[in-house]
Formats: C-alpha cells, structure tokens, sequence
C-alpha cells in the first residue's frame, strides 16, 4: 500500500513561513516552543522526498497541509498520486483512492512520540522528546529532537527554523532512510471550518480499524 511509507514517515515522520506577529530571534529550541504557543492553527504547501542509505530517491510528493491544535491536521498529497492523512483530533485516516482503502487508527496511537506531535499536538515535549540545539546551515536554525521511548520507529527529526517558524524537517528513521520535507506558503492562524478535519469514507472502499 502506497500510503502507508508516507503515513509513517510522516508522523514517525510535516508547517510554516513567515509571520510578523513572530519575529524573535533566539535558538531553534526556544522558536519551536514560542511556535506551539502562539501559532494555533495553518495551512501550507510541501514537498517530500525519501533518500535510502544509498542515496537513492523515490519520487518526490506535494501536496497541502492544515492543522489546528490540539491534534487535528490534514496531509494531502496531490502529486504523483492522491493520498490524504486526515484527523478529527481523535482518530487519524488515511485514504489511498488508488486502493480504494481506508485505514483508521486512535490519535494516541498514531502520533503518539513522533513529529506531528511535535508539529500539531500541544503537550508538553519534554515528555516524550530531548531536545538539542544545532549548527544553523542551509539559511536554517536547526534543532534535534530524539525520542526517549525504544519505539518510535525513527532516529531523530531535525526541524530547520527560518523566519522563526518550522521550514524544513529532515527525518531519520530506523531502516536509515531519510525523508526530508519542505514547508512553504504558510498561512498562520488562519480562520478554518468545522468541517475542515471531517473525513467520512467514500461510498464501497475498505474500511480497516487498527487497533
């Protein structure tokens, strides 16, 4: 299933640009918790793209984002292929069209240590995560955030700062790939429906309940 890499280099893997109301300047690590505090919700562009140990890509995906907090976001990939990761704050779906498949798991157990807790939750981070500072390069404040549990099924996310708000996130998991992703065109605290995060699965497709 296609979705399904994407879906956990995403969450054991996404967010935001330029804001006046946010023009501090300090580390990545003091950025990232000014970034939880005032920025409640977004939307936004990426691009994603996974490197083997090899060095070896696989096509590049893009697509939109949103998110509220806590908890509830939209991933839509709309290039190469449609595929939608989407949360209610209480279960995330993942809808590949292709298959015709849908895959429904609780919200604790989905993001549970991963960077879109870090990204769109709004608890506290010391709790699941060390976080370090890093050499900027690139143009970006970088930090390092490293799960403390044994089973977060990635290495570390390094969230690269720019403007004081997340631009890039460079992810290793524990197959040694990297998935690197992009954020662009961000929109912060945007006004968003109630129907935004809803997700009722179409008409004939699989239902999956993971428990």
């Amino acid at each position: 299933m296609k979705i399904n890499t994407g879906f956990k280099q995403f969450l054991v893997a996404a967010t935001l640009a330029v804001s006046p109301l946010l023009a501090w300047s300090a580390q990545a690590p003091e950025q990232l918790e000014q970034f939880i505090a005032q920025v409640k919700s977004a939307t936004g562009d990426f691009t994603q793209q996974s490197l083997g140990q090899n060095g070896q890509g696989k096509p590049a995906q893009s697509g939109q984002f949103s998110f509220k907090r806590p908890g509830q976001f939209k991933w839509s990939v709309i290039k190469p292929y449609e595929q939608l990761i989407i949360s209610d704050g209480k279960k995330v779906y993942q809808y590949d069209p292709d298959l015709a498949q849908v895959t429904e798991r609780g919200v604790d157990q989905s993001i549970g240590a991963s960077p879109a807790a870090i990204l769109f939750g709004s608890g506290s981070l010391e709790e699941a995560f060390t976080i370090s500072s890093l050499p900027s390069k690139d143009g970006f404040d970088w930090l390092r955030a490293q799960p403390r549990g044994a089973n977060a099924g990635f290495t570390h996310v390094d969230i690269g700062f720019k403007d004081a708000m997340p631009a890039r996130l460079e992810l290793l998991d524990s197959f040694g790939q990297t998935t690197r992703i992009d954020l662009n065109n961000i929109v912060a605290n945007p006004q968003l429906g109630a129907d935004e995060f809803s997700f009722t699965p179409p008409a004939g497709v699989d239902v999956v309940k993971m428990q």
